[in-house]
């Protein structure tokens, strides 16, 4: 699943370690989530889109 999670965060000025932290995630998640290596939990979705104030679909393509 493709997803435009770097470019959303490198938007707000964030490290991916603060990303995490806003996530609950470890550091190592956010980075394999950007590379695509993970498809995030349905819960992790809800939350990266809570995070951006966007819709799930808005971050990740199939």
């Amino acid at each position: 699943m493709r997803n435009d999670l770097a470019e959303r965060r490198q938007e707000r000025g964030w490290s991916q370690g603060r990303l995490a932290e806003e996530l609950g995630v470890s550091r190592q998640t956010v980075i394999s989530l950007e590379k695509g290596r993970f498809d995030p939990s349905l819960p992790l979705a809800f939350r990266i889109a809570a995070v951006f104030g966007c819709r799930i679909e808005d971050v990740f393509t199939p």
